[in-house]
């Protein structure tokens, strides 16, 4: 049972894809063999019939080239102006779409080129923009426009085909529409004007327009439309859990390199795959020890996998010893049918060439080799390296080899050497340590001849009198090979040993600048200085502020310029979380790449690095380098956000708790003394002069008392306010302790008559530097707190001064604070609990306390039983004044 309903069940994949698709706009293209065949009169046609049913359809831009009949079509739909662009007239306008959001846009030729100065370099990506707002977008295409195609319908018309699609915007689109037309029906419409101007009627009949030309794009055009249609079925079937067979089990490894045929490859890979319908992966693969390649091949390889991108295959790099392993270890993992690779260059006797190594021992995968035109071979050696790169892979041999004939020349002339061949060795590790693999080869060969020629008799000639000479000849030629191979090699394995460890000491610096780097803008300033350092290129950091807006945060140089169109580009980054500006999809002209800098699926800043156009795109290497930095730069900023966060989290929660606080000290502190109140001035009304004297008495004395306790309560509040906006501005008088502390005492008696206060002051006590007011409200405020927490028993109040200090202490006989309290009883609204174990106080009488002693420049501290054997002792320490009291 399970089983059943597990092979029943729909493709998850297949369901992602469908949920994604309801959220965006919907894609119809109208795919034809050639021009005329009628596609933009079918778009038309059906849109006139839709208007009348209702629908919202405007015409963004149509191409009508002079057609009168497809012009009348046109008549009565709503259509957007076009825009200048740059001294092109009539673009598309792309914005004015966007703010006029239609039900359906119809969009003319998906493979127009935009003019310089447009947000997208292509037309196919406004339409995608279009489609991601939410826009129905129909548009039209001729099949020889297809990446894949193009130069095959090249080779077929003898046309260049200049402007390009990539297949997966057709593959990606919810409809295509097949325009058919015969090839001989096309021809006589051609010739009866309909299509092109007489004038150029006849250049098409002599190029493109030919009925072999024309058979052909029509067996394309109905094969990829017949293609969609299997693609279309098959995505049904698996959104609907229906069992297979399907015909999709082909998967396809293209093998690529850095030579001019690898795009021959790719396409003919992409055309076998979209005919077998089948995934593919296009594969390079280099050695470990072999720096990456450069200049024009690395140029070429980005390009080719690029294209690869574009086609809609997965790339991937392959670092490894043995080529025909790897790709063969990658094809069994992947579940590989098919390898696609170019032919190669014939292969020396003693080794298979690569495509036959893979037949060999390929086993069940077929391997598909592509032919390639000769004018599309490998790039050469000499366009890989520079004259400077040859001089020297030429001139260190040369040099070598001749100083170390003319060393052993003079040193033959002086002493007899019988192993002058060791000399040569010397040299070949020198060329192959110096120049490389290339040049110990050009060593060791001169390394023969002139050792051959100098030092073997007969000297002077190219000829070996001993056999024992041509074998130990023979045996030098194989060492000096070898060992001139191993030296280059271990060239290689340092030169990259040492470019990694600069990228990997790269990356440790930033770690430690991003660990030392508190705050956002903080990081984004590291941010910015250690790519321009590390990269070598202007760098502008941006990122939004709370409200949305993208802002300029930091710059190295700081010099530079960063314009309206770049900015744009900026906001793109941010709000798509794709790369924009230089030699991107999305305002190529912008000479800086934005890389958006994320964590997870949010954009936490935009990056731009000043780009030249000369040194096109980022190498492998720069590349690989820039994407770990914005991965520790998006770990920094992410952290950063959290902690800001977090921040805010606590200082919301202790808000929270002081409201809480608050309102629980409120409910208590306001309900118990107008309880009170109410109460007794109730009675008096009522009972008036029916109740004793006494009676009454005692009841004005409780409202007199709650009166004055709710005046304390509402004083506290007031007070606590004034010491948290800054406003208590505590004097440094000198003054006499006596008066302040029998004055807070005499008050104390006046609220707690039955409390025995103990007074103690020492007889030498010096004037204490503070605001005699203030110093009297603590002092109230303690002996206060001591009568509600400490009992029935004595309250003791001794000073004295101690050296630079005087300390005050005010001491009760309760059962003390634990420990762990000592700090908490000066916190806002903090309150204990009394013997009975209710809580008492409004919770503020210390803090204030706290808060009016610091003011004077002193300190408050507790002190409970962990210290003491009983009660609970608060000291005050204030300055000792350098003046007597007055």
């Amino acid at each position: 049972m399970g089983q059943g309903s597990e092979q029943n069940r729909p493709d998850p994949d297949a369901l992602l894809q469908l949920a994604a698709r309801e959220k965006r706009g919907k894609l119809t293209i109208f795919l034809g063999m050639a021009p005329g065949v009628g596609k933009t009169f079918a778009m038309l046609e059906r849109a006139q019939a839709l208007k009348e049913r209702g629908v919202d359809v405007v015409v963004g831009l149509v191409e009508t080239h002079g057609r009168s009949e497809t012009s009348a079509l046109a008549e009565g739909l709503e259509t957007l102006p076009r825009r200048d662009a740059q001294g092109a007239y009539g673009e598309f306008d792309i914005d004015a779409a966007l703010k006029r959001h239609p039900q359906l846009l119809i969009v003319d030729e998906l493979a127009h080129t935009n003019p310089d100065g447009a947000r997208h370099p292509k037309r196919y990506q406004d339409i995608a923009e279009l489609i991601a707002a939410g826009i129905d977008v129909w548009t039209a295409l001729n099949i020889q426009h297809l990446e894949s195609l193009s130069e095959l319908v090249g080779r077929i018309a003898g046309v260049p085909v200049r402007e390009t699609v990539p297949d997966i915007v057709l593959k990606g689109a919810d409809e295509v529409i097949l325009v058919d037309l015969p090839p001989a029906e096309l021809i006589e419409r051609l010739k009866a004007g309909k299509i092109y101007l007489p004038d150029n009627t006849g250049r098409a009949l002599d190029g493109f327009f030919k009925p072999s030309t024309l058979t052909a794009l029509r067996e394309l055009s109905l094969r990829r439309a017949a293609d969609r249609v299997d693609d279309q079925m098959i995505d049904f079937l698996r959104q609907s859990a229906i069992e297979g067979p399907w015909a999709t089990g082909e998967r396809l490894l293209v093998c690529v390199g850095p030579d001019g045929m690898s795009d021959t490859v790719v396409r003919e890979a992409s055309r076998l795959a979209s005919g077998l319908n089948a995934r593919w992966i296009v594969l390079s693969v280099f050695r470990p020890h072999s720096l990456p390649p450069s200049g024009a091949a690395n140029d070429t390889l980005e390009a080719t996998l690029r294209l690869a991108e574009r086609l809609g295959a997965e790339t991937r790099r392959e670092s490894a010893r043995d080529f025909v392993d790897a790709i063969l270890r990658i094809a069994r993992r992947e579940n590989i049918t098919q390898i696609v690779i170019g032919r190669s260059s014939k292969a020396p006797f003693w080794r298979r060439s690569l495509p036959d190594a893979l037949l060999a021992r390929g086993g069940e995968i077929s391997v598909h080799v592509v032919a390639t035109r000769k004018d599309k071979g490998r790039i050469s050696l000499s366009r890989r390296k520079t004259p400077p790169e040859w001089a020297l892979t030429l001139g260190v041999p040369i040099l070598a080899v001749g100083a170390t004939t003319l060393l052993g020349l003079g040193v033959s002339a002086l002493v007899a050497l019988q192993n002058l061949s060791m000399l040569y060795l010397a040299a070949v590790l020198i060329s192959a340590v110096v120049a490389g693999r290339l040049s110990a080869l050009i060593a060791s060969l001169l390394s023969f001849f002139a050792y051959n020629v100098f030092f073997i008799d007969p000297t002077g000639r190219l000829t070996v009198a001993r056999p024992e000479e041509l074998l130990s000849l023979a045996i030098f030629v194989a060492v000096a090979l070898a060992a001139g191979q191993l030296a280059a090699s271990l060239r290689l394995s340092v030169d990259r040993t040492a470019q990694q460890a600069r990228q990997a000491q790269a990356l440790l610096d930033f770690a430690r600048k991003m660990t030392g780097a508190f705050g956002r803008d903080q990081v984004l300033d590291t941010m910015a200085s250690h790519f321009h350092t590390a990269l070598g290129r202007g760098v502008i950091v941006l990122a939004p502020d709370e409200t949305g807006e993208l802002d300029v945060i930091s710059a190295w140089p700081p010099d530079q310029t960063f314009d309206a169109t770049a900015m744009i580009a900026a906001r793109w980054a941010l709000d798509k979380r794709e790369p924009a500006g230089f030699l991107t999809g999305t305002l190529p002209q912008v000479p800086y790449l934005l890389r958006p800098v994320m964590a997870g699926q949010r954009v936490l800043a935009v990056a731009g690095f000043a780009m030249r156009h000369e040194d096109g795109a980022p190498r492998e290497s720069e590349q690989r380098t820039l994407d770990a930095l914005l991965e520790q730069s998006a770990i920094a900023l992410d952290r950063a956000r959290l902690s800001r966060e977090s921040a805010r989290a606590t200082v919301a929660r202790e808000s929270e708790k002081v409201q809480a606080a608050l309102l629980s000290s409120l409910s208590h502190d306001l309900k118990t003394p107008l309880a009170s109140i109410t109460g007794a001035v109730t009675s008096l009304r009522e009972l008036g002069d029916r109740m004793p004297v006494e009676t009454r008495s005692d009841l004005l004395l409780s409202i007199e008392e709650e009166a004055g306790r709710l005046t304390r309560f509402v004083a506290n509040l007031f007070e606590m306010t004034r010491i948290e906006a800054g406003m208590i501005k505590a004097r440094r008088d000198p003054i006499d302790l006596r008066d302040v502390i029998a004055s807070a005492v005499s008050r104390a008696r006046r609220i707690h008559p039955g409390v025995d206060f103990d007074v103690s002051l020492a007889d030498d006590l010096p004037a204490a530097a503070a605001d005699a007011p203030l110093l009297e409200q603590v002092l109230f405020n303690l002996l206060d707190n001591a009568r509600k927490y400490g009992g029935d028993g004595t309250i003791s109040v001794y000073a004295r001064g101690e050296g630079r200090e005087v300390v005050l202490a005010v001491t009760d006989e309760g059962k003390g604070i634990p420990e762990a309290d000592l700090e908490r009883i000066f916190e806002k609204f903090y309150r204990r609990t009394k013997g009975d174990g209710r809580a008492a106080g409004t919770g503020l009488g210390l803090a204030i306390a706290r808060g009016l002693i610091m003011a004077m420049g002193g300190t408050i501290k507790a002190e409970s039983p962990a210290i003491r054997r009983r009660g609970t002792r608060f000291v005050i320490r204030l300055p000792r004044s350098e003046r007597a009291a007055s």
